[in-house]
């Protein structure tokens, strides 16, 4: 495990990629204006302290692709139980979540990038991006990311979205 995982314990000390994703998740939830400050303040420590846990075991910042899948967050017409965890703590039910949220959501989450799409055949879009400590050959691997966009019939385009909260 990386220095720069370990010892991650409070919320200034958290991971960028991390809080980059609650930051995106959370912001889905505040533009339908159903979620008050104060839930989506709940919703992001627990989403935030969820994907910690989750992920404490699944970082390896040498080999960023590693572990890919099990750090990617999906909702396809059915909920990852991670999301609905932390939106059960505001008194969110499944209902109510898929109300809110994309039906088709993919975000990654991997050491130095973050990224989503928004439907099946939708652009991925970057949200965080940070350069290794040392440099990192992604040649020749075949993350979870790349596997998804093989069936592409459509070249994907990519853009920069910055999420603030």
């Amino acid at each position: 495990m990386s220095q720069r995982w370990s010892g991650v314990s409070s919320r200034a000390d958290v991971v960028p990629e991390i809080a980059a994703a609650v930051g995106f998740v959370s912001s889905l939830l505040r533009t339908r204006g159903c979620v008050s400050e104060h839930q989506l303040q709940v919703f992001s420590g627990a989403l935030q302290e969820a994907l910690t846990e989750h992920y404490r075991h699944h970082w390896f910042p040498e080999k960023p692709f590693k572990g890919s899948g099990y750090r990617c967050i999906r909702i396809n017409h059915k909920m990852d139980p991670i999301i609905s965890k932390a939106a059960s703590q505001i008194g969110l039910n499944l209902q109510q979540l898929y109300q809110l949220l994309p039906s088709e959501l993919t975000l990654w989450v991997d050491p130095y990038e973050v990224s989503y799409r928004i439907g099946e055949d939708g652009s991925i879009c970057v949200l965080y991006e940070a350069a290794a400590a040392t440099p990192v050959s992604s040649y020749g691997m075949l993350t979870c990311k790349n596997q998804m966009m093989l069936g592409r019939t459509s070249p994907s385009k990519n853009y920069m979205m910055t999420v603030s909260s």
